[in-house]
């Protein structure tokens, strides 16, 4: 029966069926077959998936980050970038990923990133001479960084499934998120320092720019401070997002009123509808993969073939890569979790480094045809055909995937400042 669960979900993926609806339909389909489910029981498994404390979390970091889009930040983070690394070769590149970097640390979404930062550096590239395609390219990479460097929504979503601490998660992607966002830069640098892209720009004042973009920068700090120091829980400190970016966005910058504010909650809520109900359907998945054991039996094949920890660790990094080139990192996150977490843990790889590999490789699948959301926004933004652009991008995902590499090899990177 799981393997007919696949083969319908998959079917009605590939006729473009909303992934949630293909996980609930493909579920019920199995479950008449079975006969022995009761289908009040689907209803029940639903609402109990979604009764969660920690996954309240999510909702408030997605309004958070809309408040702090709109909010008027994004202009002043691109500037206090500017100042930072906007003296370098490619400078403007370099601006555009540490201003993605900066942004990641207060919207928790890699498309979201993309379109606040990408409205204000992709033109001003194309200005200064970058071609436009490259200016795209490495905003949609930098963008990648909004689902590895906390607050992450998608990291909310794997430790709600792995059943492991969000704050520990947040904290493991810090460094992680850091080498990702600097292996960039790198990669722009050299096609920079090859196409003589950037000539070095007027010095901005450093100390300027920090004072325009203190309260900004302050968020994140406020979140993972209180979160590490004990002062707030991550739900807690979602809700401390929300009332500091609104303050700051309606009375500090001044870029929210009621027009704004409607359209940000409008936004957040079907943001947040669609999180919430493919979460919800793939616990119906979930529960019948359960069902059928094929968690337990993935783990114990793979433990019977005497597979080496190094061998298993590199398939599932490459199914996670493929996955992420079709399935958005959300989806991907509720539905394999249940599955691999065992494998994993069998062959002792911690569920916390692990929630970091895979969503690091899920990121790679927001650059990635045919999904690519951050590809396809940056497309959207910087006014540039798909096919020239993929063509950009490869050299960013070839970084990323070394990244992805490292990370998975060096589990300190992700567990340096967990408390064992």
């Amino acid at each position: 029966m799981a393997i007919l669960l696949f083969v319908i979900f998959l079917l009605l993926i590939i006729i473009n069926v909303p992934i949630a609806i293909a996980l609930a339909l493909s579920s019920i389909i199995i479950m008449a077959i079975i006969g022995e489910i009761p289908l009040i029981m689907l209803p029940q498994k639903m609402f109990a998936a979604l009764d969660s404390f920690p996954l309240m979390a999510a909702p408030f970091f997605i309004l958070a980050g809309k408040l702090m889009e709109i909010g008027g930040i994004s202009e002043r983070l691109v500037n206090f970038a500017n100042s930072l690394v906007g003296q370098l070769k490619g400078g403007l590149a370099h601006v555009s990923i540490v201003a993605c970097m900066f942004f990641a640390a207060i919207s928790g979404s890699g498309s979201a990133t993309t379109a606040a930062i990408g409205g204000i550096m992709i033109p001003a590239m194309v200005k200064a001479g970058y071609d436009r395609n490259f200016a795209t390219a490495v905003q949609a990479a930098g963008g990648t960084t909004g689902i590895i460097i906390p607050p992450s929504v998608p990291l909310v979503l794997y430790g709600v499934s792995a059943g492991v601490s969000v704050s520990s998660l947040f904290i493991a992607g810090i460094l992680p998120g850091l080498l990702i966002g600097l292996s960039l830069m790198f990669v722009a640098y050299f096609i920079s320092k090859k196409n003589n892209y950037g000539s070095k720009v007027e010095r901005i004042s450093l100390f300027k720019t920090f004072k325009e973009a203190i309260l900004a920068l302050l968020m994140p700090a406020i979140i993972l401070g209180g979160i590490y120091g004990g002062l707030f829980t991550p739900t807690e400190a979602s809700v401390v997002a929300v009332v500091y970016g609104f303050i700051i966005g309606t009375f500090v910058y001044k870029q929210i009123n009621f027009k704004t504010l409607h359209k940000i909650l409008v936004e957040s809520v079907v943001t947040t509808s669609v999180i919430l109900f493919i979460i919800a359907a793939a616990s119906i998945f979930g529960m019948l993969l359960t069902r059928e054991q094929v968690p337990q039996t993935i783990a114990g094949t793979l433990m019977d073939a005497n597979i080496s920890p190094l061998v298993t660790l590199l398939l599932i990094n490459l199914l996670l890569l493929v996955v992420g080139t079709f399935m958005e990192a959300i989806a991907a996150i509720v539905i394999l979790t249940p599955i691999l977490l065992p494998v994993v843990e069998a062959i002792g790889i911690d569920p916390i480094h692990f929630g970091i590999i895979m969503t690091a490789n899920l990121a790679i699948g927001l650059i990635t045809p045919p999904v690519g959301v951050s590809l396809f926004v940056g497309a959207r933004v910087g006014n540039t055909k798909f096919e020239p652009l993929v063509k950009a991008i490869i050299p960013f995902i070839i970084m990323m995937v070394v990244s992805v590499i490292i990370i998975t090899f060096v589990p300190q990177l992700s567990m340096m400042f967990i408390d064992k």
